[in-house]
């Protein structure tokens, strides 16, 4: 049968992991497999890998054919590297001495370039947060600011209002102040009385 090293996912939907596992290429993807030899999250940065090398080494020198992607891994960790180093001591190109020698001395290099990486994802994680930071009390500045002013022009706006009251109220004031004394009001005429008319003289009385 064609023993195939390849990918199951497992997890929750846009939150996947995966099982690195030997299974038959009849078999389906998160089917039955033969074994499991480590596990792979991309959601972390860097990813994270956990691979038994040992058990990986054994299956590719069986003849197992890893997938594109189980291939990158197991080149990221060094398996090719390591069964391509076996070739050359059963070659007899080097020794087994010189062969570990070498894959200490790329699995050397290899953390060392982990290390840069996560050292630079951390300053830009420390830079970005600076920058949000500085951002962000900017904007709190500007609001701060904008308040600020705009209490400013109530407060313009309402000793304006006030002045303009006193200065209405002054006027008022003056204005009553200047104007003439009124003129006491006139007596209605008293009406003379009216003469009386003469009695006439009454006549002595025939006698």
């Amino acid at each position: 049968m064609a023993v195939k090293i390849r990918l199951a996912r497992h997890g929750k939907k846009n939150y996947a992991f995966y099982h690195i596992v030997v299974a038959d290429s009849r078999s389906p993807r998160d089917g039955r497999n033969i074994e499991q030899i480590g596990s792979y999250n991309p959601n972390t940065n860097p990813a994270t890998i956990v691979l038994n090398q040992e058990r990986a080494l054994y299956w590719l020198n069986v003849g197992a054919q890893p997938t594109p992607t189980t291939r990158r891994i197991l080149s990221y960790e060094g398996v090719l590297l390591k069964k391509h180093l076996q070739g050359g001591v059963k070659k007899g190109a080097f020794s087994e001495a010189e062969a570990q020698k070498r894959f200490d001395a790329w699995k050397s290099a290899q953390e060392s370039k982990i290390a840069d990486k996560v050292s630079a994802l951390k300053n830009a994680s420390i830079e970005a947060a600076k920058v949000a930071k500085a951002a962000e009390a900017k904007v709190n500045t500007e609001r701060a600011e904008a308040i600020a002013k705009k209490k400013a022009e109530a407060l313009a706006a309402e000793q304006a209002a006030a002045k303009a009251a006193a200065e209405e109220a002054a006027a008022e004031e003056a204005a009553v102040e200047q104007a003439p004394a009124e003129a006491p009001a006139e007596e209605a005429p008293v009406e003379a009385p009216a003469e009386e008319a003469p009695v006439a003289e009454q006549a002595p009385a025939a006698e």
